[in-house]
């Protein structure tokens, strides 16, 4: 059952820009409390949203890749209840790189990244998600096996590939939990990753993300879905 409005809180984690932005406009716009992590101390775009917030966002930092700085954030968050963990990570190499070209460690960092260190940060967070609650993670329709009939992205596919089997795996290991686990594609979006030509604007593609994962809220399991709440192929 929903919860009144003044009871949501949402933890999303990578939103000092981009996709992280748009996600934490859309729920502080829909009445949420939103606490949202940046990596480092400058300002960043996440900050303009703090004066028309009245007050329901929070801005902490983690880098995800440093197992110290989640332990921090994990003590820092202790007490917490959320209806939502949302997990927004992502680097790519560009289109063109594939397996022969990439060196181990640029592999290492999309690896890394986009896989490993937003399951570690999931396990690390999991108390803290209330039992009905909602776990997501931005994914992407290129980390999709079935669906790859053209190739490029090599490296980026793989980790996203990765992130998804993953994440089954947590759910299997999670059988019975009566959380919702959303593995989400965005679309092609006008970011800094995604480049000016990208159909979609950040605003639609958010606008759509969360309509979509309010609405499986309640649907325990696994769910890889699209942007507009359309099952992906794995």
């Amino acid at each position: 059952m929903d919860h009144p409005h003044s009871e949501h809180t949402a933890l999303i984690i990578g939103a000092s820009r981009g996709l992280g932005v748009g996600l934490t406009k859309q729920y502080l716009s829909r009445g949420w409390r939103v606490v949202a992590t940046v990596r480092g101390s400058g300002r960043t775009q996440l900050h303009e949203l703090i004066a028309q917030s009245d007050g329901r966002l929070e801005i902490t930092t983690v880098d995800i890749n440093v197992p110290s700085q989640v332990d921090v954030l994990r003590r820092h968050l202790d007490g917490r209840a959320f209806d939502l963990l949302f997990v927004n990570a992502g680097v790519s190499n560009g289109p063109d790189g594939t397996v022969v070209d990439v060196s181990t460690e640029e592999f290492n960092r999309v690896m890394v990244t986009n896989a490993l260190s937003p399951m570690r940060i999931i396990e690390a967070l999991l108390a803290l998600v209330r039992a009905t609650g909602t776990i997501g993670v931005m994914s992407s329709g290129l980390g999709s096996v079935a669906d790859n009939n053209d190739g490029g992205f090599e490296v980026y596919r793989a980790s996203k590939a990765a992130l998804n089997m993953l994440m089954r795996c947590f759910a299997a290991r999670h059988a019975g939990d009566a959380r919702t686990l959303l593995l989400i594609a965005p679309g092609w979006v006008r970011t800094d990753m995604g480049g000016p030509d990208a159909p979609l604007s950040v605003e639609e593609s958010t606008q759509a993300v969360v309509e979509t994962i309010i609405g499986l809220s309640g649907s325990a399991g696994l769910h890889y879905l699209d942007y507009r709440g359309r099952t992906i192929r794995w």
